[in-house]
């Protein structure tokens, strides 16, 4: 029984395993059978194929890409699964199951938002060594929002930008302070490919006033040299790269409205006619004659509320149907604070995107035109401050087209500009409504480019870029024949200057492109070459009324700027972690000699995904990367003026200056400063950076170091006296630092709980500069402090060993209530006398930190955001206080000045003795709210893709500061003197998606 039982299962054991033998070779079998997969790759809305299609076998480093016809050809097992991936489309995964996979590829709006694009080319956010910070639309600042720049403001760390109070108006933008001292400091500004000029053409607010905001896709900030490198020449203070909106296959329409009220937010403290009557009694009782009876707030009378408004339109669909395509309007209305400023933009763009040659040929066209309308009010900031207010506005019996004005009538019947008052101030108001300064500025700019994918090579490809920028403005400046400075002996003789400016700027790009994979290596190279002219032609009338013989026109033709550039770059990339860029720019320019003209500005960086070396399964971490870049960049641009300083010249004297012999008029020449040695201004950049990303990037951080160094310094320096025919002159002066840290962090602080969103990000910047060698080590003396007794006076020095537009003043002395002693300053060098030698360097302009903040908020279909804004450590030198805040100012000449009541806090007499004292660098630290947007948005409205988002706003909601001026916020160097103030506005707007 045992033995027939063990038998049995034998037998049974034997047949078992004999089965599962089987089963385990015929599944070895499968498992090692290869398999030819081949198919064809297409676009799902167009059905075009699409070349250059990776391909790969998931969790390996195999694969192939598509060729021209976009068919694909690889050696795969049964059970593997292929990847079909290609920039701008949803990824696609497919098991091996079959010989033939044909695939149609989805574009992907998310996936195009992680590729930032670089000079001649673009990358993945992941795979970038340079410092690039990427702004997509759906990140961009809300509100009142009439130039393009003002779309980033406190979004980048590292970027700073200042922005006026005229409309539209300019802003001050830097990036990482800058690199030079007497150079622009100004980034380059690149539209669609094309680098613009940054001088603005006569008669425009700035070189991007004429830009739509509503046309533009995204931003681009290249910080370090190894992202701007390629741009060499014009590069050392970074980079912005503005991309416009496209056409789409898909169609659709948007409308775009809002409209505000402008309003004055703050104004100067000044006294009121009636406490200026008790000043006066108090301080001067023998001005108290020269009173009016009247209380006129002259800065109330010279702001207004105004209007604001903005329409927007465009249409993205097929042209013809094969042709993606995008057409846009956009007006603009933007009225001023001040009684006569306004700024008007009508905008037009045309963008067409054909592919051609089975998508081998590639082709954008971005066609762009503006009409720009201004009128210029005249600046009576500094008056509206100081006038009497206890004079009227308008005067019933004033010859002056009844405006109030100071004159004194000679019972001669004739009422003209011999008659005023001397040295009188004019009615502010009369200033602004009888002159009549206007502008139009028309400006076409776009380019075409084609990039063609070799048939028989499909890794390489060859881009042609051509652009142009063009602009032609036109204006006039007009006084009123009621006006006083136009009448004198009963004839008017009021300036009627009219002008014209045309500005040109041609592109010509070419470069190719090679693109491959080899086994664990991919490689992306890049080589070219680029040229670029700039044209500018002047014309100014320069005439008066009575057309006399000393106001002949006059014509400036400048020369012609030319730059020329061959670059080269090479990205590699192995195993996908280890990330190596090289890249190299030799750059001539026509402003220097031939010895001197061209420059050589290499670059290289490196990165290092840590984490697939050492979290490749952490879950919380899913990005952490190392980046290190050094580069040199160059800097050339010392402005429009200063085009050809090595060739000698000479310019002819005016009507006005001319000799005459014999009863005949001698034009003269007048030779101009010359430097044939001047070169290159030289940046060299070291960067240092950690990428981190956690929870699958819902939250993203950076953490970047930098150091700087400019030497060959070009500044507009002074020289020997009776030498090179001028007191100064641009030349090659010195070398400066500048260091720094940026912090940035943003994430989603809570995703879709229960209908609830919340995503915001936040950024500071630490930069330190230093003035580390001057020509000879001499001081320059610079930043004028304003008008008045103080005219020609300096309050900030370029010093070794100090940062740039640091303050130059007399160290105060108080008594012991803490006030301070009129004309009582340190003997900082002991010698018992105070002069010159005790002035000392007291903060500078240039905050220590500054830091933004932006949080949007929805909840269904509600949203709420806004955008903050801080600077610490900037100090500002009041110099509205500085020059007008002095009891011996309530006298002007024969009539009545009035103060700012800061006067109370000193009791200063006397404004020579305190112009330059430490008690009017103020401390500058600010906290802003730039914007705050409610919206709410109606879904399905028309059809299943429709929606109508209506909208309220306030724009320039508060400021929390310490600083006693009108805002702290001004100008790059820190010196305050009657600003424009900036208008808090309140915002309606509706956006309709159709």
């Amino acid at each position: 029984m045992m033995n027939r039982y063990r038998k049995k299962g034998s037998c049974f054991n034997v047949k078992q395993h004999f089965i599962m033998l089987l089963f385990l070779c015929f599944s070895v079998a499968s498992f090692g059978q290869k398999l030819k997969v081949s198919g064809i790759i297409k676009d799902a809305t167009t059905a075009a194929s699409i070349p250059g299609v990776s391909v790969t076998i998931k969790s390996s480093n195999l694969g192939t890409t598509t060729d021209l016809d976009g068919k694909y050809q690889i050696e795969v097992n049964q059970n593997d699964v292929l990847v079909f991936s290609f920039m701008g489309y949803q990824k696609v995964e497919m098991p091996a199951k079959s010989k033939t996979i044909n695939i149609s590829l989805t574009e992907d709006t998310q996936k195009l938002e992680e590729i930032v694009v670089i000079g001649y080319g673009s990358t993945k956010v992941k795979d970038a060594t340079g410092s690039v910070t990427s702004v997509t639309a759906k990140d961009f600042n809300k509100g009142n929002i009439v130039t393009a720049e003002n779309l980033l403001t406190g979004r980048v760390a590292g970027l700073s930008i200042t922005t006026g109070g005229d409309p539209g108006s300019g802003s001050t933008i830097r990036i990482r302070g800058g690199a030079s001292l007497g150079a622009s400091n100004d980034p380059l500004i690149v539209i669609n490919g094309l680098p613009v000029d940054n001088n603005t053409i006569g008669g425009s607010r700035s070189i991007l006033s004429s830009i739509n905001p509503s046309d533009i896709e995204s931003f681009s900030v290249l910080k370090d040299a190894s992202a701007t490198a390629i741009y060499g020449s014009r590069a050392s203070n970074g980079v912005i790269i503005i991309t416009l909106k496209k056409g789409t296959k898909t169609l659709s329409a948007t409308l775009d409205m809002s409209m505000g009220v402008n309003t004055l937010a703050n104004k100067i403290d000044v006294f009121t006619g009636n406490e200026l009557r008790d000043v006066i009694s108090t301080q001067d009782p023998t001005l108290l004659p020269l009173l009016g009876t009247a209380n006129t707030d002259w800065q109330d009378e010279i702001y207004r509320n105004s209007i604001t408004s903005n329409l927007n339109a465009s249409v993205n669909g097929m042209l013809f149907g094969k042709i993606p395509s995008r057409a846009s309007f956009g007006r603009t209305l933007q009225q001023g604070l001040m009684l006569t400023a306004e700024f008007e933009r009508t905008t037009g763009s045309i963008s067409l995107n054909p592919s051609l040659l089975d998508n081998h040929l590639k082709i954008s066209v971005n066609a762009n035109a503006s009409l720009e309308k201004n009128r210029f009010a005249q600046g009576v900031q500094g008056t509206a401050i100081t006038f009497d207010p206890t004079q009227p506005v308008y005067d019933a019996n004033s010859p002056f087209g009844g405006y109030f004005q100071y004159y004194n009538d000679n019972n001669d019947g004739v009422i003209n500009r011999s008659d005023l008052t001397p040295l009188a101030p004019l009615n502010p108001v009369a200033e602004l409504m009888q002159r009549n300064n206007r502008s139009e500025v028309k400006r076409i700019y776009g380019n075409v480019k084609l990039d063609y994918n070799f048939h028989f090579l499909p890794e390489l490809s060859a881009v042609l870029n051509v652009g142009i920028d063009k602009s032609n403005a036109d204006g006039y400046a007009r006084v009123s024949d009621q006006n006083p400075l136009s009448q004198a002996d009963g004839r008017i003789i009021g300036s009627s200057s009219e002008y014209s400016n045309e500005l040109s700027n041609n592109l010509f790009d070419g470069y190719l492109a090679y693109k491959k994979q080899f086994g664990v290596l991919n490689l992306d190279a890049t080589a070219g070459y680029s040229y670029q002219k700039f044209t500018n032609e002047r014309y100014n009338t320069n005439e008066l009324l009575d057309d006399g013989v000393d106001s002949a026109p006059v014509t400036n033709i400048d020369p012609n700027l030319v730059l020329i550039g061959f670059f080269g770059r090479t990205n590699l990339s192995f195993y996908d972690k280890y990330l190596f860029t090289l890249s190299y720019r030799r750059d001539g320019t026509s402003r220097f000699s031939e010895d001197n003209r061209w420059g050589n500005f290499p670059a290289a960086a490196f990165a290092w995904k840590i984490k697939e070396d050492f979290l490749p399964e952490s879950e919380t971490v899913s990005n952490l990367k190392l980046r290190l870049s050094w580069g040199v960049t160059g800097q050339q641009d010392i402005g429009q003026t200063n085009l050809d300083l090595y060739m000698s010249k000479y310019t002819t004297g005016l009507p006005t200056s001319q000799y005459i012999f014999g009863g005949n008029v001698i034009n003269i020449g007048i030779p101009q400063f010359r430097n044939e040695n001047l070169k290159w201004e030289e940046t060299t950049t070291y960067n240092a950076a950690l990428d981190f990303g956690f929870f699958n990037d819902r939250l993203t951080a950076t953490v970047e170091g930098f150091y700087k160094e400019s030497k060959d310094l070009l500044a507009n320096a002074a020289i020997s006296e009776g030498s090179n025919f001028s007191n100064s002159g641009f030349q090659n002066i010195g070398d400066f630092t500048s260091k720094g840290i940026e912090f940035s962090v943003a994430g989603d602080i809570i995703r879709n709980e229960k209908g609830f969103n919340w995503n915001a990000n936040f950024n500071a910047t630490f930069i330190k500069t230093k003035i580390n060698s001057l020509a000879l080590d001499q001081d320059q003396l610079i930043g004028a402090t304003g008008a008045g007794a103080g005219e020609g006076s300096t309050a900030q020095i370029h010093r070794v060993g100090y940062t740039p537009y640091s303050f130059y003043v007399y160290k105060q002395i108080y008594n012991e209530n803490g006030k301070p002693i009129e004309g009582a300053y340190a003997d900082l060098n002991g010698d018992n006398i105070i002069n010159d030698s005790d002035l000392y360097i007291h903060n500078n302009g240039m905050p220590t930190v500054s830091m933004g903040f932006a949080s949007n908020m929805t909840y269904k279909n509600l949203d709420l955001s806004f955008n903050m804004r801080a600077n610490l450590g900037n100090y500002v030198y009041n110099a509205a206080n500085a020059t007008r805040a002095q009891y011996n100012l309530l006298k002007n000449s024969s009539v009545v000045s009035n103060l700012p009541t800061s006067v109370l806090d000193t009791n200063f007499k006397s404004n020579e003795t305190v112009l330059l004292s430490d008690y009017y660098i103020e401390n500058g630290s600010f906290l802003k709210m730039d914007n705050i947007t409610l919206g709410y948005t109606f879904n399905k409205t028309f059809n299943e893709n429709s929606s109508i988002r209506l909208s309220a706003g306030v724009q320039n909601v508060f400021i929390i500061t310490n600083y006693s001026g009108l805002d702290p916020e001004v100008f790059e160097n820190g010196i305050d003197n009657s600003i424009t103030p900036r208008p808090r506005t309140f915002l309606v707007g509706a956006n309709m998606k159709f």
